[in-house]
């Protein structure tokens, strides 16, 4: 089953790879102006529709001590700026059900936190804005198990709903992904792989998350080979000195070939749903 809808210029679930990417948050106005216009070049060389993503304040960091952004009003008017100037689609993550509709008036896309994907006050709250819902799921939740998320939002009235696979928890600080999640997924909602948080050692690293970027590529090859609906990058022009996620990000020198290999990909499998 595949259930289709736009999220401005980008059309989910039809066949056609789209590409959700920035930083993890948001660092400096400058910072995510210049990171939006450099993957959009990308994106619009290769014919790819694209949602920018970043993040008003990372309410899950390891340490207290973690930079965690601008917060709610000063960030989400930045997002809502850079997508006027810009007229791209823009997600932003939401951790409390006061937060979504503050958020709605600025981006397009709420996204659920995978350590927050079966709060249902969330869940409700964020479908009752009407926009756009990506649920990411949970390292703990079996992925049959997030029908139930998606019911929450929809229960709303809204059908706009994705899921996102990032990965299980194997054990103490590794994620692995379970490939057989993305064809269960897709039954419920489009689905969109992250290839960056899949390989995060979660709070591996003293205080913070490590991570193995140099798996990103594999991991998103097979993802669309698959057949999943997009793919999920966080990526920065310098993730050394990243405030957030720099040890699992993608380079952005890095993002065209790997766009371009997976386009590939997905031709050579026919641009085919997910097969049991």
């Amino acid at each position: 089953m595949s259930h289709t809808f736009e999220i401005g210029p980008v059309r989910v679930g039809e066949g056609r790879l789209f590409l959700i990417a920035g930083p993890c948050v948001i660092e400096s106005e400058a910072h995510v102006r210049r990171m939006a216009e450099a993957i959009q070049r990308i994106t619009s060389d290769l014919g790819v529709p694209y949602i920018f993503k970043a993040s008003y304040d990372k309410a899950n960091r390891t340490s207290v001590k973690s930079f965690r952004g601008p917060g709610l009003v000063e960030g989400t008017k930045i997002l809502g700026n850079l997508a006027k100037d810009t007229g791209l689609p823009v997600l932003t993550d939401v951790h409390e059900p006061g937060h979504c509709e503050v958020a709605a008036e600025h981006v397009d896309v709420l996204q659920i936190p995978a350590f927050l994907c079966r709060q249902t006050d969330l869940l409700v709250a964020a479908g009752k804005t009407g926009r756009a819902v990506n649920i990411k799921k949970g390292q703990f939740v079996a992925p049959w198990d997030m029908k139930h998320p998606v019911e929450k939002v929809r229960s709303t009235g809204n059908e706009r709903v994705f899921l996102t696979e990032r990965g299980a928890s194997f054990g103490y600080n590794t994620l692995v992904v379970d490939y057989r999640s993305l064809p269960v997924m897709r039954e419920m909602a489009p689905v969109v792989f992250d290839g960056t948080h899949s390989v995060q050692q979660p709070s591996a690293a003293n205080g913070v998350s490590g991570g193995q970027p140099e798996f990103i590529p594999l991991l998103a090859r097979a993802a669309v080979a698959a057949g999943v609906d997009g793919v999920f990058l966080e990526v920065h022009d310098d993730p050394a000195h990243a405030m957030s996620d720099g040890a699992n990000a993608l380079r952005l020198d890095l993002l065209k070939a790997l766009l371009e290999t997976l386009l590939a990909v997905q031709e050579a499998v026919g641009g085919a749903e997910i097969r049991g």
